[in-house]
């Protein structure tokens, strides 16, 4: 089983956003001392007042201290981007992470960023499977021909192959059994959200698992994302992260996300769906979950807006000893 580092990029309104970067780099180095096999971003725009790093510099900024990590999105928002610039980028990512890189990719949800780029949200469906079909074409590096309902391509190939032959590793995240089926399909593993139960997961894992075997496919990745904060101590482990999450949650709510957290008190948001309290609480939940479900690969995002970076340090470092 592999535990990933689900980084936060994401900072308050007022806060010194570049005085930040260093503790980011600081987390990825303790994540890599302590173990840890992967290291996931997050992706969106116009957050205002949240402010937010961009997902593809500060990717290639951080690998260095990622050496030998898996790096990649959760999630990256496919139908707002051209797939040739994506199938390009990925292709350098995995060329300097010499092959460790994973693209995680979603629909998206917010009205804003899809006027903002001229998408309709109706077409982000069709528009995301072309665009994988159409990125792994490219990444063969033989000169390809598509003209799909969305994108072109005449006689041209990628400008480098990627590290690995046919390219990265795709992740498609879902909510919903739609796209449960999409992952299983034209993905390589399916990336369960943060925000999901464990009991809304059930279903959706065994519906996953029924599409990949009606296909005669197999896939060797469950990777799982999930709220993580490790305490010394089970008593305080919830106050300490408490404002921070509460915070998080009420952005998703602010950009117009069906939550079903929305209306909760914060234990009720936290019960069955977020991973929270000492080594020996942590490890038992983790148990849990891979027990219920199956799943191997656990992305955990143990930071969010506001929250202290000597409390981020200790929860990686606690994380670490966990799975060591």
């Amino acid at each position: 089983m592999k535990v990933g580092l689900f980084i936060n990029t994401q900072f308050p309104e007022g806060d010194n956003i570049a005085a930040r970067v260093p503790e980011l780099v600081e987390q990825v180095r303790v994540a890599r001392q302590s173990g840890f096999s992967s290291l996931l971003f997050p992706h969106h725009f116009l957050t205002e007042p949240l402010q937010m790093l961009q997902i593809t510099p500060l990717m290639a900024y951080l690998l260095p201290e990622a050496k030998g990590m898996t790096i990649g999105g959760n999630i990256l928002l496919l139908p707002l981007l051209n797939p040739v610039q994506v199938a390009e980028e990925s292709a350098t990512l995995d060329v300097l992470s010499e092959g460790n890189f994973v693209l995680g990719v979603g629909l998206g949800y917010r009205e804003g960023e899809f006027e903002a780029f001229g998408i309709s949200l109706k077409e982000r469906s069709a528009r995301f499977t072309e665009s994988i079909a159409l990125m792994r074409q490219l990444w063969t590096g033989e000169k390809i021909t598509h003209h799909g309902k969305f994108y072109s391509v005449t006689n041209h190939g990628i400008s480098h192959k990627p590290f690995r032959p046919g390219g990265p590793p795709v992740w498609v995240a879902g909510l919903v059994d739609a796209a449960v089926k999409r992952a299983a399909r034209i993905g390589d593993g399916w990336l369960i959200a943060n925000a999901t139960t464990l009991g809304d997961t059930l279903p959706l894992m065994k519906l996953y698992r029924e599409t990949l075997a009606s296909l005669g496919k197999t896939v060797t990745e469950f990777p799982i994302a999930r709220e993580c904060y490790v305490g010394e101590s089970n008593a305080t482990a919830m106050e300490e992260c408490r404002a921070a999450l509460e915070y998080k949650y009420a952005s998703y709510a602010a950009w117009g996300m069906v939550s079903p957290t929305a209306n909760m008190t914060f234990e009720e948001m936290a019960r069955d769906r977020f991973i929270i309290g000492d080594k020996v609480k942590v490890k038992e939940e983790i148990a849990r979950w891979r027990e219920a479900l199956g799943v191997n690969h656990f992305s955990m995002r143990v930071q969010w807006p506001g929250l202290p970076q000597e409390r981020v340090l200790g929860s990686i470092r606690r994380l670490g000893e966990i799975f060591g």
